[in-house]
C-alpha cells in the first residue's frame, strides 16, 4: 500500500469510460520547453533512475518519430555543442535506449540543422509510456462494495501531503473511439486517435473539424492546450445511419461503437458529417500558458471556452460516496442518449496524481469500473434448426425482438442439445438476452417463474429438418449431425465454404447464385462448378445467374481459380479440422495433394500442429471411392494440385505464432499475414497462450485485452517490418 500521509481526506471525480481505449489521462505534458538556455544548461546530466522508469525505459515500443511539432515548442536558433543528443525525427525506441545505456536524466532534441528544438526528460519518456497502460479494471468478475473500498484505500487514497485533502472525480465512460485535440494560440491544429496503445493514433484533423462538439477556436488562448474525449454516436443517430445502409443494400453495422470509430477514421470528411457523430471532453492532457491545479478546474476553463465536457461526472470525498456515484451512474444508463459502458474514478488533484505515479501496468491514482452487458427480457418464439456443411445441425433461438447496444436483435444461438438442456429452455419461456463484445446476442438465462404451463422440454431429435434423413449424434461430442451426404442444405454451405474468401475466393459466387444452381440442377459437388463453362448458353437463357455480362464475369472468375494455390483447393475441400493454416502447413510438407492422398497416417502425424484426429480425418477422406472419383474430376477441370512456390523466404520466426487484430497503418492482414508466413511464422485466429506475438493496429479490441492480461508481447506493424527486414508490402522494392 501506498500511504503517505496519516489523515488524507480522499475526495474523487467520477465519470463514464471505456474499457477498450482508456488510459491514463494525466495533465503532464511531454517535453518541457527550455527556452534561451545554454549549452551548459541544457547539457544531458546523469542521475539514479528509479525502477519504474527502467521498466518504461526497458519495455519502450513505439517507432513513431519524435514529431517537433507534436511533441516541442518552437525556439529560437540555439547552436548544440552537446555529444549525446537526439535527432527530432528519431524513434522513440532509439530515444529510451540512448537515456538508458549513457544513464542520462535529459536529452537535448536537434533538428536535421543541429538547432535545438527541446529537451526530454527520462520522466517525460516514462509518461509517455504510461499513457499508453490501461487503468485497473475493477468489474472482471463479481466486483463488489468492498473490493472498491479495497482497490480506493489501498491506491487512490494514498495521496497529498499532511493535512491537504484528496478530492477524486468520478465518470462515465462510453463505448467510443478517444480522440485528441490540440490547439495552439487557441486554434485547433489537430486531431488524432488514440492509436492501438503502441503508435500514436491517425490524424483526423479534417474529419473532427465537421463534428458540431469540436470547439474550432477557444475564446481564452493558450499557448497550448491538449485535451482528449470520446466521440460517440447517439442511439438516433446510429439507427439513421443504419436505416440509410439498409437502403443502400449495404451491411449494417453492429454497434454505435464500431460505427463511431469507423466513420471517424473516415477518408472523406462529408461521410463524417453525414453521420452525426458526437463528442465529449473528458480529460486535460497538458497545457501551456496556464497551471492548471485539478480536474475539476481543468473542467471549468473547458465550460467558458464553449468546449462539451462530459455532464454528469460528480466528485466524492468518501470511498462509499465513490461506490454510491458508481451505482447511481449504472441506474442512469437507460436515460442517457448513447451507451455506456463503465465508470472511470480519479484523483482530482494532478499534484497529488503526480505524486502517486504509476506502476509499471496501471496508475496508482485512476481505476475503472465495468457494468455488466445490458440485459433484456424477451419472449422465445421459436426454435429453427439449420443444417451446416458438415451435417452438424444448429438450433437457433428466435424471439420477440429487442434493442441491446444500439440495434435490434431476435435470433441467438443454442449451440446443441447439450446447452438447451443446461438452459432448460423451451417454446413460449421469457428469457434474459445480451450481447456478448457488445456484439453477439446471447441467452443468459430462462425466467422459470414466468413459464406457461403445459411447455415441454425441447429436442432436436433424430431427424434431419432438411432432407428426413436419420440423425445421429456422435460419440464423445454434443453434435448431432444428418447421416445424408447428399443433404441439400450441406451441400449448399459446402459450396459456400468452397468458394470463400478464405478457400478458392471466386469474387462474386454469392449465396443466392449457389442456391438456385443447386435447386436448378446444375452444382450437385464442387466438381459441377468447373463444367459451369460448357453450360454458359443455358445458364444465359434461364437467367440463373443473370445476363450475359453478369455471366460471363462469374465464369471469368472460376477459370482464373484454377491456378490458385493447393492450399486454397484443400481448404475447400471441407476436410474436418483442415482450414486455412492447417492446409499450407500440409501442402508445404507434401507438396502436392496426390502426396498428401497417398500418405499414411504417420506420415501426416509429422505435419508441424496436425494431430491424431485431424490425421485420421484426412486419411478417411482421401481413402474414400467418392472424394477418388471427385479429385480426378478437379485433374481433368486443370486444377493445380501442386504447390509451385512455398512463398517462404527465410525461417526467422519459424515455430512462432502471431495473431493480428485491429487496422494496420498500410498493410491489411492477408499482406501482414503473408509476411509473417513468408519467413516461416504462424498466423492464428485467436489469442492464447501459445501466442507468441499480438500484431495490433488501430482500434484493437478485445485481442488486445487478452494479450495484456497473458503478458504475450504486443508488436506494430514497424516492429514485424522490422523483424521480418521488410520494407513494404509484399512484392514491394527493396
Amino acid at each position: 500500500m501506498y500511504r503517505t500521509m496519516k489523515h488524507t481526506k480522499p475526495i474523487y471525480t467520477i465519470g463514464h469510460r471505456n474499457p477498450d481505449t482508456d488510459s491514463i489521462c494525466s495533465a503532464i505534458g511531454y517535453a518541457h520547453l527550455k527556452q534561451a538556455l545554454g549549452v551548459n544548461a541544457i547539457a544531458a546530466r546523469a542521475g539514479q533512475i528509479n525502477a519504474e522508469t527502467k521498466y518504461a525505459l526497458e519495455h519502450f515500443r513505439t517507432e513513431a518519430p519524435l514529431l517537433i511539432t507534436d511533441l516541442y515548442p518552437r525556439v529560437k536558433d540555439v547552436t548544440l555543442d552537446c555529444k549525446i543528443v537526439v535527432k527530432a525525427t528519431d524513434s522513440l525506441r532509439h530515444l529510451g535506449s540512448v537515456m538508458r545505456e549513457n544513464d542520462l536524466k535529459s536529452v537535448p532534441v536537434v533538428d536535421a540543422q543541429d538547432k535545438l528544438v527541446g529537451i526530454v526528460t527520462v520522466s517525460d519518456l516514462a509518461q509517455r509510456y504510461f499513457k499508453e497502460l490501461s487503468m485497473q479494471n475493477l468489474a472482471e468478475a463479481g466486483v463488489s462494495y468492498r473490493d472498491i473500498i479495497n482497490v480506493i484505500d489501498g491506491e487512490v487514497l494514498v495521496s497529498g501531503d499532511e493535512g491537504t485533502e484528496a478530492k477524486g472525480n468520478v465518470r462515465i465512460a462510453a463505448g467510443s473511439a478517444h480522440m485528441a485535440l490540440r490547439y495552439e494560440n487557441g486554434e485547433l491544429v489537430r486531431a488524432i486517435t488514440r492509436g492501438d496503445g503502441i503508435l500514436q493514433g491517425e490524424d483526423v484533423t479534417e474529419n473532427a473539424r465537421v463534428i458540431r462538439d469540436v470547439k474550432k477556436k477557444l475564446r481564452d488562448p493558450l499557448e497550448y492546450f491538449e485535451i482528449r474525449g470520446e466521440v460517440y454516436m447517439s442511439r438516433e443517430a446510429f439507427a439513421a445511419v443504419n436505416e440509410r445502409q439498409e437502403l443502400l443494400g449495404l451491411k449494417p453495422f453492429a454497434n454505435p461503437r464500431n460505427c463511431a470509430a469507423g466513420t471517424l477514421r473516415q477518408l472523406d470528411s462529408c461521410i463524417t458529417k453525414e453521420r452525426n457523430l458526437s463528442l465529449f471532453i473528458f480529460n486535460l492532457q497538458t497545457a501551456r500558458g496556464y497551471d492548471f491545479q485539478s480536474h475539476t478546474e481543468a473542467y471549468d476553463f473547458m465550460k467558458k471556452q464553449g468546449i462539451k465536457v462530459i455532464h454528469n461526472y460528480q466528485v466524492c470525498h468518501t470511498a462509499a460516496g465513490v461506490w454510491q456515484a458508481i451505482q447511481a451512474i449504472g441506474d442512469s444508463r437507460g436515460d442517457l442518449p448513447y451507451d455506456i459502458d463503465g465508470a472511470v474514478v480519479k484523483l482530482n488533484s494532478f499534484a497529488q496524481r503526480e505524486q502517486l505515479g504509476a506502476t509499471s501496468k496501471v496508475p496508482r491514482w485512476a481505476v475503472a469500473y465495468k457494468y455488466p452487458p445490458e440485459e433484456k427480457e424477451t419472449r422465445l418464439l421459436s426454435i429453427e434448426l439449420s443444417v451446416g456443411r458438415t451435417g452438424r445441425i444448429t438450433p437457433t433461438a428466435v424471439f420477440e425482438p429487442v434493442r441491446l447496444c444500439g440495434t435490434s436483435v431476435e435470433r441467438a444461438t443454442l449451440h446443441n442439445q447439450d446447452f438447451i438442456d443446461g438452459l432448460d429452455v423451451r417454446v413460449g419461456d421469457l428469457i434474459r438476452v445480451y450481447k456478448s463484445g457488445e456484439i453477439i446476442p446471447k441467452i443468459r438465462a430462462v425466467v422459470k417463474d414466468a413459464r406457461p404451463k403445459g411447455s415441454k422440454p425441447f429436442c432436436i431429435g433424430a431427424v434431419c429438418p432438411v432432407c428426413g434423413a436419420r440423425a445421429v449424434r456422435e460419440e464423445n461430442t454434443a453434435d448431432i449431425r444428418c447421416t445424408n451426404p447428399g443433404c441439400p442444405a450441406q451441400l449448399e454451405n459446402h459450396i459456400i465454404n468452397f468458394v470463400s474468401r478464405s478457400a478458392m475466393d471466386i469474387k462474386g459466387f454469392g449465396a443466392a447464385y449457389i442456391r438456385s444452381l443447386i435447386e436448378k440442377g446444375f452444382i450437385q459437388d464442387i466438381a459441377d462448378i468447373y463444367r459451369l463453362t460448357d453450360r454458359r448458353d443455358e445458364l444465359i437463357s434461364k437467367g440463373i445467374i443473370g445476363k450475359e455480362k453478369n455471366t460471363d464475369k462469374l465464369l471469368e472468375a472460376i477459370e482464373k481459380s484454377k491456378q490458385n494455390e493447393p492450399q486454397q483447393l484443400l481448404t475447400g475441400l471441407g476436410i474436418a479440422g483442415i482450414g486455412k493454416a492447417a492446409a499450407r502447413e500440409l501442402m508445404l510438407h507434401f507438396g502436392s495433394l496426390d502426396k498428401l492422398a497417398a500418405a499414411s497416417r504417420e506420415e501426416i502425424l509429422e505435419v508441424r500442429d496436425i494431430g491424431a484426429i485431424s490425421a485420421e480425418a484426412i486419411q478417411s477422406y482421401f481413402a474414400d471411392e467418392k472424394t477418388r472419383k471427385l479429385m480426378e474430376r478437379l485433374k481433368a477441370a486443370g486444377m493445380n494440385m501442386v504447390l509451385q512456390d512455398s512463398g517462404i523466404l527465410d525461417d526467422r520466426l519459424q515455430d512462432k505464432s502471431f495473431v493480428i487484430t485491429g487496422t494496420l497503418p498500410t498493410l491489411d492482414r492477408k499482406e501482414a499475414a503473408a509476411i509473417i508466413e513468408a519467413h516461416g511464422g504462424r498466423v492464428a485466429g485467436s489469442v492464447s497462450r501459445k501466442t507468441d506475438y499480438l500484431l495490433a493496429g488501430e482500434a484493437a479490441g478485445s485481442k488486445l485485452k487478452k494479450a495484456q492480461e497473458l503478458g504475450i508481447r504486443i508488436i506494430s506493424e514497424a516492429e514485424l517490418l522490422s523483424m521480418t527486414a521488410e520494407t513494404g508490402k509484399p512484392g514491394a522494392e527493396k
